[in-house]
Parts: C-alpha cells; sequence; structure tokens
C-alpha cells in the first residue's frame, strides 16, 4: 500500500534523515510495507518506549509498549506485519541486541534474538522493513565494509547474509518479495553510487545508478509497481544535490525537474502512489519541505510541470505518511490531546491534457537543460530479475 522513508542513515557522517527541528523529540516513526502498522520511540516525560500504531482499521489507535527500563533516545525500532514492533538496543558501545515487543495484556511482552557485535567505529543501523513484513534487516557500517544481518524471520536468531565493500547508506526494496534490496555506496573515498545487493545470490553486487562518473547519485524511494525511482544527485550541478526521477529499466534520461527544486528549502520524497503498474508518469509522490519556517508537505506527480505545496497538519510525524492505490495521502500525527492521527490529503491534481511520458516536467522541463548521459543503468546491465537457474 505504500512506500515510506526511514530516518536512519550510516555513511561517512553523511545523516539525511535528522533535520533542523527534528533534534530533542522522539523521532524514527516508521510504516510497514503493507501500511498496517507503524512503530515509533514515544515518550512520557523523560522516559522513552515504543510505541505501535494500527492504521488499517476503522480508526488509527497506539498501543504503548513500555518496559521496565525506558529506552534510549535514538533506538531504531521497526513494526512487522503481524503487530510486534522489533526493538535494537546498543549495549556497552559496541553490543546490539534485538527484541520484539508486542502487548500481552495490561504489560508488555518481550522475546529476545540475540545480538550483533559492531565494535569501534562501527555502526548499526535497521533497514527499512521488507515487503513480506515477516523478515527485518540490520545493516553494520564499518570503515571498509558493510554487514547485512537478518534479524527476524530466519532460524536461529540474527544471521550474516551479505557483505558489501564499502561504507553503505539509504536501503530501498525494488522488488515485492524482498529479495532486491539497493544501497547508497561510497567505495574507496570515492563519490557515492547505488547498488543492487541481491539476497538470495548471497549479496551479489550490481550496479544501479552511475549517472556521470563523478557524481553522487543516491536511490531515495523506488515503487516496484510502476518502477518509478526518486534519486538525489549532484550530477546537473556539481556539488549541489538535485531532486530528480527514472524508470528502473529505462534508457530515457534521469530527469531533474524545476518544480522540485527550491534555493531556501530541501525537498525529500517520502512515500509514492502504489498501484500504478508500468505508468510511473502518474504516481503520487509525497514530499517533506524543510525551510527556515519548519517542515510542509508537498504533494507531485511526474507528468506534472508543478509541485502542491500544503500546510502540514498540527503534530505531524514529519516526513512520514503513506499513499493508498486510490490516491489518498494519509500522514500520521500526534498532539497532546490526540496520541495517534491520520489526516486524508486529496490526490495531487491531474495534470494537463496531453501532459503524457515526455511531455512533463521530468522531460520537456529539463531534459533540454540537463545532461542526457544522466540515467540509470539500463536493466540489462544490472538485472534486477534473475533469468539463470537457481544454484
Amino acid at each position: 500500500m505504500t512506500a515510506c522513508a526511514i530516518e536512519t542513515t550510516v555513511q561517512n557522517g553523511d545523516h539525511h534523515g535528522v533535520r533542523p527541528g527534528d533534534a530533542g523529540r522522539p523521532t524514527g516513526f516508521t510504516i510497514t510495507a503493507n501500511g498496517a502498522y507503524a512503530a515509533r520511540l514515544a515518550s512520557a516525560g523523560d522516559a522513552l518506549y515504543a510505541e505501535r500504531w494500527t492504521l488499517d482499521g476503522p480508526e488509527p489507535y497506539a498501543v504503548p509498549l513500555p518496559l521496565a527500563q525506558p529506552e534510549e533516545p535514538g533506538t531504531p525500532v521497526l513494526p512487522l506485519a503481524d503487530g510486534r514492533v522489533l526493538v535494537a538496543r546498543r549495549v556497552d558501545g559496541r553490543r546490539n541486541t534485538f527484541s520484539l515487543l508486542y502487548p500481552t495484556g495490561p504489560a508488555t511482552g518481550e522475546l529476545r534474538l540475540g545480538s550483533v557485535d559492531a565494535p569501534g567505529s562501527e555502526r548499526l543501523a535497521l533497514l527499512p522493513p521488507a515487503p513480506d513484513g515477516v523478515r527485518a534487516y540490520a545493516m553494520c557500517v564499518g570503515p571498509e565494509t558493510t554487514t547485512l544481518w537478518l534479524v527476524t524471520g530466519g532460524t536461529f536468531g540474527p544471521e550474516r547474509v551479505a557483505e558489501v565493500p564499502g561504507r553503505c547508506s539509504g536501503g530501498v526494496w525494488l522488488d515485492r518479495t524482498g529479495r532486491i534490496l539497493a544501497l547508497d555506496r561510497r567505495l574507496d573515498g570515492g563519490p557515492v553510487k547505488t547498488v543492487v545487493v541481491d539476497l538470495e545470490r548471497g549479496g551479489e553486487v550490481t550496479p544501479l545508478l552511475q549517472i556521470t562518473e563523478g557524481s553522487d547519485d543516491r536511490l531515495l524511494l523506488a515503487d516496484p509497481d510502476s518502477g518509478l525511482l526518486l534519486i538525489r544527485s549532484d550530477a546537473p550541478s556539481p556539488g549541489r544535490d538535485r531532486l530528480g526521477w527514472g524508470v528502473l529499466g529505462s534508457l530515457l534520461p534521469v530527469r531533474f525537474p524545476e518544480c522540485l527544486r527550491m534555493d531556501d528549502a530541501v525537498v525529500t520524497p517520502f512515500a509514492v502512489q502504489p498501484g500504478q503498474a508500468l505508468v510511473p508518469e502518474s504516481c503520487g509522490v509525497a514530499l517533506r519541505i524543510d525551510g527556515a519556517g519548519g517542515s510542509w508537505v508537498g504533494t507531485w506527480q511526474p507528468a506534472s510541470r508543478r509541485m502542491g505545496q500544503l500546510a502540514a497538519p498540527v503534530g505531524w510525524l514529519p516526513g512520514t505518511g503513506l499513499w493508498t492505490p486510490e490516491g489518498v495521502l494519509r500522514l500520521p500525527y500526534a498532539t497532546p490531546g490526540t496520541s495517534c492521527g491520520l489526516v486524508d490529503v486529496e490526490a495531487p491534481p491531474e495534470p494537463p491534457p496531453g501532459a503524457g511520458p515526455g511531455q512533463g516536467a521530468g522531460a520537456a522541463g529539463t531534459a533540454a537543460e540537463e545532461p542526457r548521459v544522466c540515467r540509470p543503468v539500463p536493466l540489462q546491465q544490472a538485472p534486477l530479475t534473475d533469468r539463470r537457474p537457481a544454484g
């Protein structure tokens, strides 16, 4: 039902998830891939605890999952499709322990899963929820290698599933099975490039984004139904990031629409409308806009020449939300009077007649002024569907 951004990245000091105004309050609101549940750190006074939201009923509601020992600030939490919440805690400065929390009447149940060591400068982050809602993965970033761990959905607790050369960040699922994962990688001090990791082939790595040789190219979001990719790169403006879009496997260039460029604010996509098979230009995209006055919401379609902007609801959990296949954007919020709420936003306006592929802002508005070498590596060069016999 949705694609959403998870606000944890680790790479050479890069941190694209924390923005002005986020510091000092619980963050990390994460929604399952099917949109049924969400989880975050909530607070009662100075004490922090995991909180699960149920989003697929008649009305959203929150269930607190406190334990005798409060959680530390910044503790990653991740919802699963069965309603349990994964918590990753850092202990003794190097060991990361994992537990599943769930309500048991008036108390909170806890199932301990084991631990992973991340010594020295290594840091561990949870990857976005897997599409199946059962498995959960963690990424341990070392000085020269990134290790991927299967934390839930395996057999014997945390299992090492892949080692990727270089320092990785991000994490975007490119399929509905949870096999193909895109990571942003910096290798040997070079530029950041998005690569594809095949988890069923021992972590086989292939390139995905190579816009120019020296550009930093990051994949922010992807929609498996339509193939729409949301990209941040400094290829069109070296040293200055721009927001662009492309289509998985397409030979067309990545477009960098002018309507997504704001000199006095940062624009970051956080949700894509699902269910738009083979029509990426029609997908609704929700955007977080951060400026000097705070954060607000943008809506946009690749076929459109403009971006809609609207005030965020009071108490919005910035950078979070989900689309329904019907085109309704749902934004979660929490206020002193409403601990768990959703606001529905109308779909973005339809593009003008005739603004189909090649006629929207992504093509006529930018392709003529941006380098035509800007394109994702074609599917044939970075295969995302394995056509070889399993083995």
